[in-house]
């Protein structure tokens, strides 16, 4: 597993599969949390789970946990 963070957007990305083609996230399910952003479950065609965004990421994430982000 990897953790992207773009400070810019404010928006993390945890890859939990090692490779994610273009176009193989299918289906996303959105966890909305009002007033501090969203999380999106990224789901391939079978269903597994490739991958977790967190739209707002510095009101849902600690500063620890994002400094151990890459920079993306």
């Amino acid at each position: 597993m990897r953790m992207s963070y773009d400070s810019e957007a404010n928006a993390a990305y945890l890859t939990i599969e090692q490779k994610i083609l273009d176009g193989s996230a299918i289906e996303n399910v959105v966890v909305e949390r009002p007033g501090q952003g969203d999380i999106v479950l990224d789901f391939d065609a079978d269903g597994r789970l490739l991958g977790v965004e967190v739209i707002g990421a510095r009101e849902l994430l600690s500063a620890d946990v994002l400094a151990t982000a890459d920079e993306g």
